[in-house]
């Protein structure tokens, strides 16, 4: 059923549409389940899923972004570029928010970043006579202050701004309890729970689907950080470029089978930002390849050549070769490849790549754990890669902090770890015996597919955004 009098519903996201997948969401659900027209206004740069570029019912309104600043300004005149950035993305907002889309019924914006998104879409909200709803995933004054210190005046600034604006909203959605209880008990907030859930088009990858992903990645993941290391060795000029053969897969007549002997995926998506240390992830890569050496009475000084050609010529160890795949974009990214390139690894690799809208979920539906290093700036958000990972079937290792229980169920759907060597003891007892003989990640996977069969972002956006959004249109109109 339709809602509200224009039909119209506008998505605001002062960010990478591509890389906002709950705001993508939203903007699906406005339009197959409300039968809204929606507009969403925010910057281009990664490409949104395909179901919403395809939608007739959707509208992208791209906005240039506010260019870095160069290194070559003097220090002099950075502060004032600083202080022009947001004055330029208001009036930009403003202007589009105002002038290039039709008048919607209501704002749905995100939250952060807070400034000065909050502002710019209350004012428009009042020109336009629209309801405004804020769907807080975390608090932007805390994003902030991992770089200016909590006790930084720019950082009290931003949180009066972004609690005076947040207050004036007509209704919000939130992430967690935890966050719901935060905004009602000291923000003055009443906010609705809505869980991060996954789409339909996050799900198990069928054999097909796998085979067909690695023959369409394994230029990637024939190309390793150093000059050589245990994925890449026997792949090139060896029939890996065959379309019946991958690293994981073989296509012999009509069947698709894996490989005995083949690597274990672990994901981990990240943003490559300081909230999430990816060091503990490298440290646990380094204890794992350490231990194994160490079990198998193996020395540093052995030749890995001689390990590798054995590997290739089909012989299997009681625990696999990992192969890490890293996706995504960030400012870290650089720093963390040259670590990885000094690392001295037999049996665990790294690739780190960015994948389509469409890519993504295949990986995560063929891959055999997820890891997660977000760390949470507020304490009260979850992560969504997770999400995405249950919704494929993935179980996770996830870094403990305060409302994580929320989301990862320990011992059903994943793991929790405090350090690098409680990682690497997961990643010791997960993959034992893999592929057939490791009964504990087993056991995970099959916690998660019993999870994701009954969570679905359809349901909970029914249940739970639909009705909010359908009440303060008729109190906005009333």
């Amino acid at each position: 059923m339709k809602i509200g009098r224009r039909g119209r519903a506008a998505v605001v996201v002062l960010g990478d549409i591509g890389r906002s997948p709950r705001m993508q969401y939203h903007a699906l659900s406005l339009a197959c389940q409300a039968g809204l027209e929606v507009d969403i206004v925010a910057y281009g740069g990664s490409e949104p899923h395909a179901a919403l570029l395809q939608h007739q019912s959707i509208h992208l309104h791209r906005m240039t972004q506010w260019p870095s600043v160069p290194q070559s300004l003097p220090k002099i005149l950075r502060p004032f570029m600083l202080m022009l950035k947001p004055l330029v993305q208001f009036l930009v907002l403003l202007y589009y928010l105002c002038f290039k889309i039709p008048a919607p019924d209501v704002f749905l914006v995100q939250n952060p970043p807070s400034v000065p998104t909050l502002v710019a879409v209350k004012w428009a909200s009042c020109l336009r006579h629209s309801a405004f709803v804020v769907d807080w995933h975390n608090f932007g004054y805390t994003l902030l202050s991992l770089t200016l210190g909590r006790g930084s005046s720019f950082v009290t600034i931003y949180r009066w701004i972004e609690k005076h604006y947040g207050r004036m909203a007509s209704g919000a959605f939130c992430v967690t309890k935890a966050m719901q209880h935060e905004l009602d008990q000291n923000w003055g907030i009443k906010a609705t729970v809505l869980y991060d859930q996954p789409p339909e088009f996050f799900r198990p990858a069928s054999i097909e689907e796998k085979h067909e992903l690695f023959c369409r990645i394994s230029e990637s993941l024939s190309q390793p950080f150093g000059i050589q290391d245990c994925i890449s060795y026997g792949m090139t000029g060896t029939g890996e470029s065959d379309p019946n053969s991958t690293l994981f897969t073989i296509h012999t007549g009509t069947n698709i089978i894996m490989k005995q002997n083949r690597p274990a995926i672990i994901v981990s998506s990240t943003s490559w930002t300081p909230d999430e240390d990816f060091s503990i992830l490298l440290e646990a890569a380094l204890m794992y390849d350490r231990r194994v050496a160490g079990l198998l009475n193996e020395d540093d000084v052995s030749d890995e050549e001689i390990l590798w050609n054995e590997i290739c010529n089909g012989k299997q160890f009681l625990y696999p070769r990992l192969l890490f795949i890293i996706t995504g974009k960030g400012p870290e990214k650089d720093k963390y490849e040259q670590k990885i390139r000094k690392l001295k690894l037999k049996r665990v690799a790294f690739r780190t790549m960015w994948l389509t809208a469409e890519d993504y979920p295949l990986l995560l539906g063929s891959a055999d754990l997820g890891v997660c290093l977000h760390t949470s700036s507020s304490g009260l958000d979850l992560p969504m890669k997770v999400v995405d990972m249950f919704g494929c079937g993935l179980p996770v290792c996830a870094v403990s902090y305060s409302c994580i229980e929320e989301l990862v169920e320990i011992n059903r759907t994943g793991l929790l770890f405090s350090s690098s060597s409680e990682l690497a003891d997961q990643l010791m007892m997960l993959f034992k015996g893999f592929p057939h003989e490791c009964d504990a990640l087993s056991s995970l996977r099959e916690g998660v597919l019993a999870k994701a069969s009954s969570a679905k972002w359809v349901t909970g956006w029914d249940e739970n955004a639909k009705p909010l959004l359908s009440e303060v249109i008729s109190q906005n109109f009333s």
